[in-house]
C-alpha cells in the first residue's frame, strides 16, 4: 500500500531531534508528518531520559550563573573529543545553544535551577522542569496544536532512494510513505545488542563484553535505517564501539533504567574491578566532563564488572542512585559482602589512603587532595576511605547512545560520496558522531540534537520552498564565522 499525500517533510524519529525538526519545519509552512516506532506511552526515544542542555551564554540568565562563553564551551568539547570532532559544526552546536531556549520556552518546555547534587553543572547546564518526559511531552502537544501529523508504532524498514534522493519510506508493515524530503532522526543502534556484539568482538580474555552490557534508554534505537544507509552508500562518520557510555548501576534493567541508574560518588572516592584493583584516575576532571568514560573503562575489565567504593565522608555529597549500595562497618566486611578477594582489596584501599596528601577538599572546584606515588594517581578529592560505614556500589557498562552515524555539514544533508542529497537531512544521533568522536560532556547531546533538528527541518523546508525568515536570520548569525 502507498501513501502519497501531499507531505512535504516526512520525519522519522520521535526524541527531542525529530521534534524540532518537525516543529521548525512546521513553522516555516510546511506539511509535516512524524512517525515514531515506539507506542505513545514509550515515545520520545532517549530523550524521555534527559535532564538538561549545555549552554554557551555570556551573562547570567535566568537559571544560568556567571558565564561559558564560546571558547570554554569549545575547549570542554575538544578536551573530552581529544580531537576528534568537526570544530566548525561543533561551534554551530555551541552558538546555536546561546539561542535556543527561547524558542523552546515558546513551544512549552520549563526550566528550573539545578537540583542539590547538581550545582556545580549551574553555570553550564539549563535543567528542563520535569525532565525529559516533560520536554517532549510538551513538543508533541505543541506539534498537535499546529498540525503535525504524527503516527506511533510505525517502524520504518528501508527507504526508497532514487540515487541520492529520497522518495519514500516503507514502513514495517509494508506500507510506503511518499514525501518531498525527509528528516533522519530515528537514533543509533545502541539497542541492538546483536550490533553491539558484532562491533565489540572478543578481547584478550575471549569475553564478549557486549554481552554485559545495559541500555540506559529506549530499546526501540535498532539502528535499522542506519544500516540500511551504509548499505545504499550514505558517507559515515565514527567509531561502532564508541558511544556515550556510562557506568551504571550493575541492578539496572536491561532497557529504559534512565538517569537514576548512574553512579555519581565516582570521584568522591575509588573504583576497583574484579580483581579488586583500581585501574584509572577517578579525580581526573569535574564529574559531568568525565561520567561518560566510565562505562567504557568498566566494559574494558574482566567481566566488565567494577565497583565504586566510598566511606561516611562522601555521603550527602551526590545524588543517590535508585538502589542502595552494599554496607560494612570494616574494608574487610565490605570485600566478604561484594565477593572481592580480601586480602587484595584491603592492600588496595590501604596503599591509596597512604597516598593520600592533605589538602582543602572542595568538591566543586579542582581542588588540591591528590596521591602521591600511586599509580594510576587520584589528581583531586583524594581523601582517604577510612570512616565507616563503607559503601560499594556494582558497576557495568551503560550504553546511553552509539556514535556511528551520517556524515553531514551545517545543511545537515546527507551525503553520497561527498554529494549532498537534496531532499534527504539527518539529525540527533544518527549524525552525533561529526561532533562527537570519542567522549561526552554533561547535557551536549541535547546540545546537538536541538541544532541539528532544527537546522534540517529548515533545510527540509527550504528544499520545498518553505522558510521562516525569523529563523533564516537567527540561523546566519549561528553561521558567520
Amino acid at each position: 500500500m502507498t501513501r502519497s499525500a501531499d507531505i512535504d517533510v516526512l520525519v522519522i524519529g520521535g526524541g527531542n531531534a525529530a521534534l524540532c525538526a518537525a516543529l521548525t519545519a512546521r513553522e516555516a509552512g510546511a506539511t509535516v508528518m512524524l512517525l515514531e516506532a515506539a507506542p505513545r506511552a514509550w515515545r520520545g526515544g532517549n530523550s524521555m531520559h534527559v535532564r538538561n542542555l549545555r549552554c554557551m551564554h555570556d551573562t547570567p540568565q535566568d537559571v544560568l550563573v556567571e558565564s561559558y562563553p564560546e571558547e570554554e564551551y569549545w575547549r570542554d568539547l575538544e578536551k573530552v573529543t581529544a580531537g576528534k570532532t568537526d570544530e566548525r559544526l561543533a561551534r554551530l552546536v555551541v552558538r546555536h545553544s546561546a539561542r535556543c531556549r527561547p524558542w523552546m520556552i515558546r513551544h512549552g518546555v520549563h526550566f528550573q535551577p539545578p537540583l542539590s547534587g547538581a550545582l556545580h553543572v549551574a553555570r553550564t547546564n539549563a535543567f528542563f522542569m520535569g525532565g525529559g518526559k516533560a520536554l517532549v511531552n510538551a513538543y508533541y502537544r505543541s506539534a498537535a496544536a499546529l498540525g503535525v501529523e504524527v503516527r506511533y508504532e510505525t517502524p520504518v524498514d528501508r527507504l526508497d532512494l532514487d540515487g541520492e534522493r529520497f522518495v519514500a519510506a516503507v514502513t514495517a508493515s509494508g506500507e510506503r510513505i511518499a514525501a518531498k524530503t525527509c528528516v533522519l532522526a530515528c537514533g543509533g543502534f545502541e539497542s541492538n545488542l546483536e550490533w553491539q556484539r558484532e562491533a565489540w568482538g572478543t578481547n584478550e580474555r575471549g569475553e564478549w563484553p557486549a554481552e554485559n552490557f545495559l541500555i540506559r534508554g529506549t530499546r526501540f534505537n535498532r539502528g535499522t535505517l542506519l544500516r540500511f544507509m551504509m548499505t545504499a552508500g550514505a558517507d559515515t562518520i565514527g567509531d561502532p564501539t564508541q558511544a556515550h557510555c556510562v557506568a551504571i548501576d550493575a541492578r539496572a534493567p536491561l532497557y529504559d533504567g534512565g538517569i537514576c541508574t548512574r553512579i555519581d560518588c565516582v570521584s568522591l572516592g575509588v573504583v576497583v574491578d574484579r580483581d579488586a584493583r583500581r585501574f584509572y584516575d577517578e579525580g581526573e576532571d569535574f564529574w559531568p566532563k568525565r561520567y561518560a568514560i566510565w562505562g567504557r573503562l568498566v566494559a574494558q575489565r574482566p567481566g566488565q564488572i567494577a565497583w565504586s567504593i566510598i566511606d561516611r565522608k562522601a555521603i550527602g555529597r551526590f545524588m543517590p542512585p535508585v538502589f542502595e549500595g552494599t554496607r560494612a562497618d570494616t574494608i574487610a566486611g565490605l570485600a566478604h559482602a561484594i565477593g572481592l578477594d580480601e586480602a587484595t582489596f584491603c592492600e588496595t584501599i590501604a596503599t591509596y589512603n597512604a597516598a593520600c596528601r592533605p589538602g582543602t577538599f572542595d568538591h566543586t572546584r579542582l581542588d588540591d587532595c591528590r596521591t602521591d606515588g600511586l599509580a594510576p594517581p587520584k589528581t583531586h578529592w583524594a581523601l582517604p576511605i577510612d570512616t565507616p560505614p563503607f559503601v560499594a556500589y556494582p558497576l557495568r557498562p551503560g550504553i546511553t547512545f552509539t556514535y556511528l552515524g551520517l556524515k553531514t555539514d551545517a545543511t545537515a544533508a546527507v551525503r553520497f560520496g561527498g554529494r549532498e542529497s537534496g531532499n534527504l537531512f539527518v539529525a540527533g544521533e544518527m549524525m552525533a558522531g561529526n561532533v562527537l568522536g570519542q567522549g561526552y560532556t554533561a547535557g551536549v547531546g541535547m546540545s546537538i540534537g536541538t541544532a541539528f533538528g532544527r537546522f534540517a527541518g529548515a533545510s527540509a523546508a527550504r528544499a520545498v520552498g518553505r522558510s521562516n525568515p525569523a529563523f533564516e536570520e537567527e540561523m546566519a548569525l549561528v553561521c558567520a564565522f
